[in-house]
């Protein structure tokens, strides 16, 4: 397979990933903040196709999960009667990209019964559907935090690279202090001196602005080398000379040099600021209940029952690795097209 092929599939890969986020509301078989307190911490659901008398089923099914009687928080199943899992049902209501009204689901099972993939939390929650819902808020701080990393790296690295001189001089200056001071204490430091009680939505653009504005040291050391190699090209040496302006000598012969450098980055930035926002959710300084997080999800691991009992609870954990792992693929398929690349 080639470069650029292997490229485009794992952009769909990661596309198809992050649509099951965005989607989420459809997605996922109940509400984030839909509770069944009559079942704290049961592990999640075993799909069947064989019944117990043997026979064969083409559409999965379970069985009911009921309490059991000898322990807390210890449940087996029911197989008094057998729950198929269907699909297309009517479930919760939500806002489809939050202005279309449905309670379409993708899945879901007959009440009194409960579809847990991926179990439920202290609270009786489902676990899959507030992992999908809590991805829109780490993995939405990720981007937006690497947009404003990105947009304030380029507009510093290319102002510095491009001018040169005094200014050159202070940014690099600037830079080499934020690159030398631990980041992640860095961030601790700052969103602790910030209001804690806000709401969701407050936090999450909190959060993002506090990450980018960090982030941004690196990209902009990267966009100034690439700047000042092309400023000597002998094709901008000739639209100087044919008396062409600074911005459109930026605009059509040097901006577009600093793509690929920018589409790496974006790349490993995406990851490093999901982890941030997750860091600092686990920590309590970031978005807190009830709206979900990674971060805050993960949280509930901090008690030590639910740490050595209650494996699904690290469900966020894998979703994190896997979107982290796929933004580093990613990454590295970029630069190596842009190294196969002749000068």
């Amino acid at each position: 397979m080639s470069p650029r092929r292997k490229i485009w599939l794992a952009l769909a890969l990661l596309m198809a990933l992050h649509l099951f986020v965005v989607f989420a509301d459809f997605f996922a078989p109940y509400s984030p903040a839909s509770q069944n307190r009559d079942f704290p911490l049961a592990p999640p659901t075993r799909l069947h196709f064989r019944d117990a008398a043997g026979h064969w089923h083409l559409r999965p099914f379970l069985y009911a999960t009921v309490p059991r009687l000898d322990g807390i928080n210890e449940y087996e199943e029911s197989r008094g009667q057998e729950y198929p899992v269907r699909f297309f049902v009517q479930g919760d209501a939500y806002k489809l990209a939050g202005f279309l009204s449905s309670r379409l689901h993708l899945l879901g099972v007959d009440a009194p019964a409960q579809i847990s993939l991926a179990g439920t939390d202290s609270y009786g929650r489902d676990v899959f559907s507030r992992v999908l819902h809590g991805g829109r808020i780490s993995l939405g701080a990720g981007l937006f935090a690497a947009l404003i990393s990105l947009s304030i790296g380029t507009l510093v690295g290319t102002l510095s690279g491009f001018y040169g001189g005094w200014m050159d001089e202070s940014v690099m200056r600037l830079t080499e202090l934020f690159l030398v001071l631990p980041w992640l204490y860095l961030l601790l430091a700052v969103r602790s001196f910030l209001p804690l009680h806000l709401s969701p939505l407050q936090t999450f653009f909190l959060l993002a602005g506090v990450i980018g504005t960090i982030g941004w040291t690196r990209p902009a050391r990267l966009v100034r080398g690439v700047v000042l190699s092309a400023k000597h090209r002998q094709y901008v040496l000739a639209s100087r000379g044919f008396g062409a302006s600074d911005l459109h000598i930026l605009r059509r012969h040097i901006l577009p040099q600093t793509y690929g450098v920018l589409l790496t980055q974006a790349a490993l930035l995406v990851p490093q600021f999901v982890i941030a926002e997750v860091t600092l959710s686990f920590f309590g300084l970031g978005v807190n209940e009830p709206a979900p997080s990674w971060g805050n999800l993960l949280a509930s691991l901090q008690q030590y029952n639910v740490l050595v009992s209650s494996w699904w609870m690290f469900a966020p954990a894998l979703a994190l690795v896997v979107f982290c792992l796929g933004y580093t693929i990613l990454a590295n398929l970029i630069h190596e097209q842009i190294q196969s690349i002749p000068a």
